[in-house]
């Protein structure tokens, strides 16, 4: 008897010594609320297809500042414009760390990519290199002519589908655009011909690369099973990527044999990252070089193409704003005249449709993920060293405590709003803020304006097969962008 008491007691002892260690570590490391998680999966199974939808339907349970356990990874959801000011800016420096999905392992792309480096001073000569030799105002003001030639070939295809009668894809054709965009800035070539199907395979493998990577990956959330590669989601993203770095080895060794045989120098983007290689080897390197090209080819053709295709679907939606831009279009360029980048600061009704897209898709509705390398606190909370961040740009851009009407499309809203999309405004964070701001956004600002404005100020558009405006699908496809699950198609006629 006197046995079992002792074996009882300890039992006994043992669970309470357990229990209290629990509630002083809880006492510690106050984690923000957030559903009870089940055992080994935690929350996974509340996340569904569409996270960024799920995740701000539990803020609206658990508050703008909420955990979850992701498998085996605590996860914290950011999901109202102040704590994102407090994460992005504030608290920037400790909270700027990269939760690198288990896909980016293909190739080390990770070690090279100026999008996934932890901030390091090799992550500031990256950062500082594509500032002032892509985007910067000297260099863009530069590569004007070449963005003014892609918007002339666009709107020479949609002038061949209006005299056939012919719908086109608008996200396609978008793509196309901007790839041949990028492509020229970077190695002076196209890429893509805007007048065939030709060469698609560039267009499947930059999509392909993008969908590999917004893929929940079981190994992201359980990182023991990182050399199984349990749903091929690595193996997939290396025999694409693969292909791209294939590429750019190409033009890369074309550009040196042109160099050594002709003794020239382009102005692209190419010879100056090569120049800079051959100077400064310790700064880049050709696998830096093929890096930022695979982040470049899929930040900028990728979001700027979802952009323009949700402003295109809101406004096929809604014929009013049609009317309303063209007539804006009329007044200040003239019907049917090209525009110009200068043109657009005076084009307020336009950028204010831009607004409101980029508020109400925002291209990337999570960010990027960050990490935390301590542990920090925030607001009251202690987010634990290795957790993963995510901001709910597109929670946020549906906040009805800050925008009225959040789930109607309403570019009117910013007629009177000085609301800025440069990271400065933490109620329209499309683009990010902070150090991890996308490098990309001087571009964009430029690019997307001047597409929407040259196909309004162009043609007429209606959707396909007499689909009636209101009947338009608007359905979502989560990835690591927010894009269309059912391809936009609309038929240009002559204004």
């Amino acid at each position: 008897m006197d046995y079992y008491t002792l074996v009882l007691g300890s039992i006994f002892a043992l669970s309470f010594l357990y229990t209290l260690a629990k509630l002083c570590s809880r006492g510690n490391k106050k984690l923000p609320p957030g559903p009870s998680p089940w055992p080994i999966i935690g929350n996974l199974h509340l996340l569904g297809a569409k996270p960024h939808i799920s995740l701000a339907n539990l803020a609206k349970l658990y508050g703008p500042i909420m955990s979850l356990k992701l498998g085996q990874i605590t996860t914290v959801v950011i999901s109202s414009s102040t704590i994102a000011k407090q994460v992005l800016k504030h608290q920037d420096q400790v909270f700027s760390g990269r939760f690198v999905p288990n896909a980016l392992q293909a190739h080390n792309h990770y070690k090279f990519s100026v999008a996934w480096l932890p901030v390091c001073p090799q992550w500031r000569t990256l950062r500082r290199i594509l500032n002032t030799k892509i985007f910067s105002s000297n260099r863009l003001d530069a590569n004007q002519h070449l963005r003014s030639q892609k918007v002339k070939e666009l709107l020479a295809y949609c002038e061949k589908c209006s005299q056939e009668g012919k719908a086109l894809d608008v996200g396609q054709t978008a793509f196309k655009t901007n790839l041949n965009l990028l492509s020229n800035t970077l190695f002076s070539k196209d890429l893509a011909d805007p007048f065939s199907d030709s060469k698609v395979e560039l267009k499947d493998v930059i999509w392909g690369i993008m969908a590999e990577v917004g893929k929940a990956n079981l190994v992201d959330f359980f990182p023991i099973l990182e050399k199984i590669d349990l749903q091929g989601i690595r193996r997939r993203t290396t025999i694409l990527s693969g292909k791209l770095f294939k590429l750019f080895d190409g033009l890369i060794n074309e550009r040196l044999e042109e160099k050594r045989m002709f003794h020239g120098e382009r102005s692209d983007v190419l010879e100056a990252f090569l120049n800079i290689s051959e100077e400064n080897p310790e700064e880049i390197d050709h696998n830096h070089i093929k890096s930022m090209f695979l982040d470049l080819f899929g930040a900028g053709t990728d979001t700027t193409t979802s952009t323009l295709e949700w402003a295109m679907t809101e406004i096929l939606k809604q014929p009013r704003i049609m009317k309303k831009a063209q007539a804006e279009l009329a007044e200040i360029i003239g019907k049917g005249k090209p525009i110009e980048e200068i043109d657009v600061s005076r084009l307020s009704y336009l950028q204010c449709i831009i607004k409101e897209t980029l508020r109400m898709h925002p291209p990337v509705p999570l960010l990027l993920p960050r990490r935390v390398e301590q542990d920090v606190e925030l607001c009251d909370y202690i987010i634990p060293k290795g957790s993963q961040v995510l901001v709910n740009v597109w929670a946020i851009g549906r906040d009805s405590t800050f925008w009225d009407d959040p789930l109607v499309f309403k570019p009117e809203r910013f007629w009177s709003s000085d609301l800025d999309m440069r990271g400065k405004d933490f109620e329209l964070l499309s683009f990010g803020a902070g150090r991890r701001i996308c490098p990309g956004l001087p571009l964009a600002l430029r690019m997307v304006p001047v597409m929407l404005g040259s196909l309004l100020n162009s043609f007429n558009w209606k959707l396909e097969a007499d689909i009636e405006p209101m009947e338009l699908d608007m359905e979502e496809k989560f990835g690591i962008t927010l894009a269309k699950a059912h391809p936009l198609r609309a038929i240009p006629s002559p204004l």
